[in-house]
């Protein structure tokens, strides 16, 4: 190829060459067996020029290599790296792959829950971490080079995003962001807000996949493609199977769903049914397993969005004899089991159902959530990674960034539980939970697998399965910590503006970029409409003014008008009796009536007052063409009343034509020879009212009303004002939607004011503390700090008390009142309901909104028993059978408790001032902190 170039060609190929090995780049290459792909070249390039990016990419598409690019500049330049992630279980992952790459000296790991090298310069950490080192302006931030953000789209997180945004606001400026995130549709707007706040960002957008995705269905035996190819003459394109669409529409027909019109079927039509129906079920979950077994599909995931849904799984096909592993295999698993759990005593192994769970880890197949203990999980993870694990069942959880890619992925449903209702999942969320199909390197392609369901829309799974990406949107709010942090270094003003520089504030502006547009379009507009109407002989906008109140006092008046003749129509119908004669004025049934029942709304014969439209008197009359019909009130427009009086025969069938023709023609007999008054529409209350007579006088006198060319002007007048209105609404959009968090923080900053944690624009020593509680409750912590209720608890009351500040049951709605312990514990809880009552209530008088995602939600005790066992020396056994809660979320919680009281221990005042709080929580972080809470996953 090189002899076709010219001897200048050459030379140039051979400087390009040369200067690519004097880039930093070159060596990193070296350090991977396989060629990077364009998109990581590109931002690796942008990143050693000196660049921040953004690299959105598919899951499992490799994007973190851009992140290791930046500790690899980091430790080049002898500078710090921070490489941050939104859980812990992946900083720990993460932490296990760069010790790997570069030693254990180079890299350390900050996790709340672990310190490990925290001086080296590449440490791994959680977002949280980060945040509270820039608020406490932390030594660890100098010489800082570089900051990965990993998973950036968790900024999203309506719970916990808000912490995405505060670290890249307040990163020094001299830091370069590498921010790497999922594949969303907005990444050229979080582009342009990076590059507003950060400086000189590139955007590298990658919708590639390295490992090709396949779409199924799996009904009954068999496994239909989602897509079929089609080609139309346009370069083909996809369409949706017919096989599946044609298995929906016999499914949702009559005969098939719901067994009518059997009778009329042919006996080779039933066979046919019976033979289609025969093929399409929902298969079990030891039958998916082998299917995709049998299919060389494995390992699999399968996500199930159930925690008892995983256990169960596992169970199922225990009893159904499923092994995926060989007696090679099966040795090996428990080997590398009974190494990592060797440090759990025997009689928690017990409690924690190590048996069972190590029978299904021999098996090839095991559960993967949130209620597991975290040394389970990673066990899980490290058999799964080394393909000794073949089946985990798994909840969404997983598919956060877990570095655990299989061949397939499948969906039981499409529909699950968001904590409020169940729900469809989005397309994000499909494509979060598809994209761990296919290991790159490993698998030629990757299979998504979806079990058939009945009512399934094969339409809406493609809809779901088409559309790969998903738009990032701002979930930041200001909180009370945020709030006293930010005065605290910048005072007020500074911090107004800095908040006004999040993305949320970028995207609501942006967003009025469009109502702003239209207002401007309308202003134009207006002027226009406003020469047109232009009159010689006067100010026809006055005119019109006119016109216009004089129309709207007529409706007014017609409406009320119209209201009072239904209200005196509705009463009339209640006086009504069997056997009145009356005469319907109006409708297809006017004419002389006789009442067969009067027809009262329920519960009007008890004395009830008060009726619509709907549910008025509705009389069954006999007309005099002997008809029988039941009337509405729309019938009557005007009040009606008995002309006479007939006895209605206690033989009378309405059903009976005989009996009909004889009772209206007693009716004719009795009334015929009446002369009925027509309906006359009465004098309208506009005619006598004082307002339209003075608007009517004030318009006949305007200059402009003898105007030849009025009317055209007045049509004019009219687009102006309609156009005025529609403007005025737009201008109360734009109002509400510019500086809604600026406007947020100062509702923040009165109120901290008032209880006096700022003052003269500084943070005062009560602000202090609050700034070094980081929380939901952070307020509510602070407040009980203030007024002693912790003093003179012991450790394990202490605990008990700090759990209801982070614990938040599953299913907040429960009747039943949590066991507590008793004593000054119980009263300190108390207390502390009542002191969040009273910041509610302060939060309601400064207008701040829970619902917003700010404010102070009520502490909640659901914890507290089982946290005050645990520290008060109790065992593993007797504290999860009181708490009825899975080991995995015990220790979850107790670490979060932990964390607090950490904080707790720094914010409270010292014992020379007379508290015992800091000491007490400082033990009963140490009581809390063993067995299983202990267990460190890193080594």
């Amino acid at each position: 190829m090189t002899e076709d170039l010219s001897p200048a060609e050459r030379y140039a190929a051979a400087r390009i060459r040369t200067a690519e090995q004097a880039t930093a780049l070159a060596p990193f290459r070296e350090l991977y067996d396989f060629e990077l792909d364009p998109y990581q070249v590109e931002a690796c390039k942008a990143l050693e020029a000196g660049k921040g990016v953004l690299v959105a990419a598919p899951t499992g598409s490799g994007k973190t290599i851009v992140g290791e690019f930046a500790v690899h500049l980091a430790l080049a330049e002898r500078r710090k790296c921070f490489y941050t992630t939104p859980i812990k279980a992946l900083s720990n992952q993460k932490y296990q792959d760069l010790v790997r790459r570069y030693g254990a000296d180079k890299v350390g790991l900050l996790t709340g829950d672990n310190s490990v090298n925290p001086d080296a310069p590449v440490i791994v950490m959680t977002t949280e971490v980060l945040r509270n080192m820039l608020y406490a302006g932390s030594q660890a931030l100098r010489g800082l080079a570089y900051v990965v953000m990993d998973e950036v789209h968790y900024l999203s997180d309506r719970f916990r995003g808000a912490v995405w945004e505060e670290v890249i606001i307040h990163l020094p400026d001299s830091v370069t962001l590498v921010s790497l995130s999922a594949t969303v549709s907005n990444a050229e707007e979080f582009g342009d807000w990076l590059d507003t706040v950060r400086g000189d960002t590139q955007v590298i957008v990658s919708e590639h996949r390295p490992v090709p995705l396949w779409q199924h269905v799996l009904a009954g035996r068999k496994m239909y493609d989602l897509f079929e190819e089609s080609d139309d003459g346009r370069g083909g394109r996809r369409e949706v199977n017919p096989d599946l669409v044609r298995m929906a529409r016999m499914e949702n027909s009559t005969p098939f769903a719901r067994g009518r019109g059997r009778g009329n079927m042919r006996e080779a039509d039933r066979e046919r049914e019976r033979r289609q129906r025969s093929r399409i079920w929902t298969p079990g979950r030891p039958e998916v397993i082998e299917r995709l077994d049998a299919a060389d599909l494995l390992p699999a995931i399968t996500f199930i969005f159930s925690r008892a849904g995983c256990e169960a799984a596992v169970q199922q096909c225990l009893y159904a004899g499923l092994r995926l592993n060989d007696q090679d295999e099966r040795m090996l698993v428990r080997e590398i089991v009974e190494e990592r759990t060797a440090s759990i005593p025997g009689e928690d192994l017990n409690v924690l159902g190590y048996y069972e769970w190590l029978e299904g880890l021999e098996r090839g197949i095991a559960a993967h959530h949130a209620g597991m203990l975290p040394t389970f999980k990673e066990v899980v993870e490290e058999l799964f990674v080394r393909g000794l694990v073949k089946a985990v069942f798994a909840t969404e959880t997983l598919a956060l960034g877990i570095n655990m890619p299989a061949r397939s992925v499948v969906l039981e449903k499409l529909v699950k539980w968001n904590g409020e209702q169940h729900a469809d999942i989005t397309p994000g969320e499909y494509t979060q939970l598809t994209g761990r199909a296919g290991r790159r390197g490993i698998d030629v392609e990757g299979h998504a697998v979806v079990l058939w369901q009945r009512a399934m829309d094969p339409g809406a799974l493609a809809g779901l399965a088409g559309t790969r990406t998903y738009p990032l949107r701002s979930s930041f709010k200001p909180s009370y910590n945020m709030a006293v942090n930010l005065v605290q270094q910048f005072g007020r003003h500074r911090s107004r503006e800095l908040l006004e520089t999040s993305f949320a504030q970028f995207q609501a502006d942006k967003s009025v970029v469009g109502i702003s547009k239209q207002v401007q379009k309308n202003e134009e507009g207006i002027e226009g409409y406003r020469e047109g109407m232009t009159c010689h002989l006067g100010d026809f906008e006055e005119y019109a003014r006119l016109r216009r109140e004089l129309k709207d006092r007529e409706t007014e008046l017609a409406k009320q008008g119209a209201t009072q003749r239904r209200v005196a129509a509705a009463a009339s119908l209640e006086k009504l009796k069997p056997g009145d004669v009356i005469h319907v004025p109006t409708g297809k049934f006017a004419g002389l009536a006789l009442v067969l029942d009067p027809g009262l709304p329920a519960g009007r014969a008890n004395g009830h007052r008060g009726f619509d439209q709907h549910d008025g008197p509705r009389p069954l009359v006999l007309t005099a063409e002997r008809q029988v019909k039941r009337l509405a009130s729309v019938d009557f427009p005007v009040p009606v009343e008995a002309l006479e009086r007939m006895r209605i025969p206690k033989s009378f069938n309405a059903r009976s034509p005989q009996s009909r023709r004889d009772l209206a023609s007693a009716l004719r007999t009795k009334a015929g020879h009446m002369v009925l008054e027509r309906h006359c529409k009465q004098r309208a209350a506009a005619a006598d009212d004082r307002e339209i007579a003075r608007l009517r006088t004030a318009l006949r006198a305007h200059p402009c009303h003898g105007c030849d060319e009025r009317e055209d002007h007045a049509r004019w007048a009219e687009r102006y004002h309609r156009l005025q209105r529609d403007t005025k609404q737009l201008e109360r959009r734009i109002e509400g939607r510019t500086n809604t968090i600026a406007r947020t923080f100062d509702r923040i900053y009165a109120l901290l004011t008032e209880l006096d944690y700022l003052r003269d624009d500084k943070a005062t020593e009560h602000g202090k503390r609050l700034a070094r509680l980081y929380g939901e409750l952070d307020l509510l912590a602070s407040e009980c700090l203030r007024e002693g209720v912790w003093e003179g608890l012991k450790p394990a009351e202490l605990a008990a008390c700090v759990s209801a500040l982070v614990f938040e049951a599953r299913q907040p709605d429960d009747a039943v009142a949590p066991k507590v312990p008793t004593g000054p514990a119980k009263i300190a809880l108390g207390e502390m309901v009542r002191i969040w009552g009273r910041l509610d209530a302060l939060e309601e008088e400064f207008k701040i909104n829970q619902a917003e995602g700010v404010g102070q939600r009520e502490p909640d005790p659901g914890f507290a028993w089982a946290v005050y066992m645990w520290a008060s020396g109790k065992g593993l056994d007797e504290v999860l059978r009181e708490a009825e809660m899975p080991a995995g979320d015990f220790v979850r919680w107790c670490k979060q408790v932990i964390d607090v009281l950490g904080q707790i221990a720094a914010a409270a005042p010292s014992s020379a001032e007379g508290s015992a709080v800091t000491k007490n929580a400082r033990k009963a972080v140490d009581a809390v902190l063993r067995g299983v809470v202990a267990y460190s996953s890193v080594g």
